[in-house]
């Protein structure tokens, strides 16, 4: 028998030592994006990789008859519509569900911690002016000392944990919102009164949509500082960009926005609000969505995910 049909988008840009992978266990069929999907290709796929920003629902699963595994390399799946693929028996493999594995996954908290630092600081701004020439350090003190101040984090599950621990070691004190953990504040407009800091790290689904709604950042101290490093979808950047002109908010970082995973929103993403609030700003530090790319993260989840694939086809694999 030969191979089962496997269908790999280019958008996803796997690693080549991955991408080689792919062609030693599956018969690839490689697109573009899920745009160039058409029935007679869907109707051969055993494996179907689910870039985000392209759903997988039910009308999907049902044009693919021979579909036994759908692959994406992320930590959540609200592109994927898993109780449809449950009550076909088609196995959703992804890392939503493998939390010894991304305990060893540490990029997306190091690269929070960097931009509490790279906007709090104004890192990129000092840089820029020394490079010209302006060596005056009295142009640039922060506020506080980051051992001085409160961090208040939405979400307390795996990254969560991990900024607590270091933000604990900087000297923070640390507290939190989650209803689904233990030792949560009562909701999240008390900690927003409480946090010098408020970090993003709730999952994105219906529950948390705009969930740090601008009546949640009113209730931030004045002078308070906003990092996202989990969905853009969490936050009202709207009201965020209101707050930091108007100076009630000091400083942001964001890694994540609302509606990045729009194919078309490279096109447009330089004209909006934000990037174009972020060119004459010092105070606002963008970083296109990078908290988990370091190469051997990259090399290492999209490895798991197609091991996983492979496993429940019943592929034996070289580990």
């Amino acid at each position: 028998m030969g191979k089962p049909i496997a269908i790999y988008y280019r958008i996803m840009k796997y690693c080549p030592e991955n991408r080689s992978l792919l062609d030693q266990l599956f018969e690839v069929v490689e697109l573009e994006d899920p745009r160039e999907d058409t029935p007679e290709i869907l109707a051969r796929a055993a494996v179907l990789f689910a870039p985000l920003g392209f759903l997988v629902d039910q009308t999907k699963i049902d044009l693919c008859p021979n579909l036994r595994a759908i692959v994406s390399n992320t930590t959540g799946i609200p592109h994927i519509d898993a109780t449809s693929a449950a009550q076909r028996d088609i196995a959703v493999c992804a890392l939503h569900d493998e939390q010894a594995f991304l305990d060893t996954i540490t990029p997306t908290a190091e690269h929070t911690i960097a931009l509490m630092l790279a906007a709090w600081r104004r890192i990129p701004a000092c840089h820029d002016a020394a490079a010209h020439g302006q060596w005056d350090r009295r142009n640039w003190g922060a506020p506080r000392m980051f051992s001085r101040m409160r961090l208040g984090l939405v979400g307390y599950g795996r990254l969560g944990r991990k900024v607590s621990e270091i933000a604990t070691a900087m000297g923070m004190k640390v507290a939190y919102f989650d209803p689904y953990q233990s030792g949560s504040v009562e909701n999240i407009h008390v900690l927003a009164r409480q946090s010098d800091i408020l970090s993003l790290h709730a999952p994105a689904n219906d529950e948390t949509r705009n969930l740090v709604s601008r009546e949640v950042l009113r209730e931030l101290p004045h002078g308070a500082m906003v990092v996202n490093t989990a969905r853009g979808e969490l936050l009202d950047t709207e009201a965020l960009l209101d707050m930091l002109e108007d100076g009630s908010i000091y400083a942001a970082g964001l890694d994540t926005i609302d509606g990045e995973y729009d194919p078309d929103f490279g096109k447009t993403f330089a004209d909006s609000r934000i990037a174009q609030y972020a060119r004459t700003h010092t105070n606002l530090v963008l970083t296109p969505h990078i908290g988990g790319s370091t190469s051997d993260a990259w090399l290492e989840t999209e490895r798991f995910v197609i091991i996983k694939a492979a496993k429940s086809l019943k592929i034996d694999v070289m580990q």
